[in-house]
């Protein structure tokens, strides 16, 4: 089992549009292509409160790549993206870990 961790910071002024995105759309699009998020976070210290932080599940890397590849060539989330960022982008920047649990760790 692998998770990732994805950090999005948004542009300025434009994080209550992105939660807005996560919670009208996207949560709702990873589910139609079975990926599996397991939790979104908002920064209370650290960085910047301007990021949303966020970790899926994954059986396998083959899974994410095919997975992320079939949810990014789907029509609708290309609508919704041209929708959500009609005003300009939502993103300023993003990181992604891929992480593999220790032995010793309890999610596995």
């Amino acid at each position: 089992m692998l998770h990732e961790m994805r950090i999005y910071r948004a542009m300025p002024g434009k994080l209550p549009a992105l939660h807005r995105r996560f919670e009208e759309y996207t949560v709702k699009i990873l589910e139609k292509h079975g990926i599996r998020p397991i939790g979104f976070w908002t920064t209370v210290i650290g960085e910047s409160s301007q990021d949303i932080t966020w970790m899926i599940e994954w059986e396998s890397l083959a899974e994410r790549e095919e997975k992320w590849r079939a949810l990014s060539q789907d029509p609708e989330w290309i609508a919704i993206k041209e929708k959500t960022e009609a005003d300009g982008a939502l993103i300023e920047f993003q990181r992604n870990m891929i992480l593999a649990p220790t032995p010793y760790s309890p999610a596995r």
